[in-house]
């Protein structure tokens, strides 16, 4: 058997990360995943290019420390241009920055305003007559804070 591996070694690293990236898709989370394209690589390098031992060893835990990094790299960029505030449940939240038009006048400050097949309450520092172009700004209860464009 070690005859075998030392004869071909790239045969021994294609295997290895062929079984790693198998037992990837069992469900590990990640981790081998990276491995496993290590493992590939350095077959495929050591198929080109005759490295000893040590050499294929070195280059399995460059490969891996490296690929593993760059995942977690583009990961945590990913990540942190999509993050979305938590609104689950709580429509008028996701109401904020809309722009509507009044329907109807608000009077000291007052009135409701259709949004979709719904109905809501909204308040303004000024009276508006209805028409009026306006931007959701904030949320209080079940109450819209509006302010004129």
């Amino acid at each position: 058997m070690i005859a075998a591996i030392v004869a071909h070694p790239h045969v021994f690293w294609l295997t290895l990360g062929g079984l790693l990236l198998a037992a990837e898709m069992l469900g590990t989370g990640g981790w081998l995943l990276w491995c496993g394209v290590a493992a590939v690589v350095t077959g495929v390098v050591t198929w080109i290019i005759p490295l000893n031992l040590e050499w294929q060893g070195v280059s399995f835990a460059v490969l891996t420390v490296l690929s593993a990094f760059l995942w977690w790299r583009w990961l945590a960029r990913r990540n942190a241009q999509v993050k979305p505030e938590n609104t689950l449940n709580q429509r008028g939240q996701s109401l904020v920055g809309l722009e509507l038009v009044l329907d109807e006048a608000l009077v000291n400050g007052r009135g409701n305003a259709r949004i979709g097949d719904s109905r809501w309450p909204v308040r303004a520092d000024q009276d508006l007559p209805a028409g009026s172009r306006v931007v959701v700004t904030a949320v209080e209860g079940i109450t819209l804070n509006v302010k004129a464009q």
